[in-house]
């Protein structure tokens, strides 16, 4: 559902190789860049080897790209994060909003995984369910708004990747061990569970 830790994995590769490359070449810009670009291109190569999708193998690469275009257009190197800041305030938001109008993301995506449809959303029971499940996950996102904010205004390019490294995978981990534990708690006794929605016949 979220690309695993190999995923994180791969994400956090172009950061932390443009910071090495800024840091090596005394805060050079263009020296970050270059490096975070070769780590993404890198990551792709290797990854449509390994035969993965090449839209998600681009889609990847873009966003490395289009990073790297944001820095140096401003020519300030903390840039080269604002995407992500950005995309995870979108996240906080998307989250957010399933869960008031009722549609929690947690419940959409599991619903898929389990080819469900709509079924899951016509149980009361796993709706309000899903819905505190996904403020867990609401929470991560905004916990790395909260995070990644204040050391992008302050231009801390190596703490910004110290905290995205240590905001991916291990909190991905946390929240699907936390919202596992919220869904099931609050679905009441007896419920058949996340499989086998208990829904009203149709009239």
């Amino acid at each position: 559902m979220l690309g695993g830790r190999r995923g994180a994995v791969d994400a956090t590769a172009p950061p932390v190789a443009f910071a090495v490359g800024w840091l090596a070449t005394g805060h050079s810009l263009l020296g970050g860049v270059a490096a975070a670009v070769l780590a993404g291109t890198a990551v792709a190569l290797w990854r449509l080897r390994r035969g993965h999708r090449p839209r998600s193998v681009l889609i990847g690469l873009l966003a490395v790209s289009v990073a790297a275009l944001i820095a140096l257009r401003t020519g300030r190197a903390a840039d080269f994060f604002l995407v992500q800041v950005v995309s995870n305030a979108a996240s906080a938001l998307a989250w957010i909003v399933s869960v008031v109008v009722r549609w929690p993301l947690l419940g959409v995506l599991v619903g898929v995984a389990l080819r469900q449809r709509g079924r899951w959303r016509r149980d009361p029971a796993l709706l309000r369910a899903y819905a505190r499940g996904s403020w867990v996950w609401a929470a991560t996102y905004v916990l790395r708004v909260a995070v990644f904010v204040p050391l992008y205004l302050g231009d801390q390019v190596v703490a910004l990747v110290v905290a995205r490294v240590a905001l991916s995978w291990p909190l991905v981990a946390a929240a699907l061990a936390g919202s596992w534990v919220v869904v099931r708690r609050s679905l009441p006794a007896g419920h058949p569970g996340l499989r086998h929605p208990v829904t009203a016949p149709r009239t």
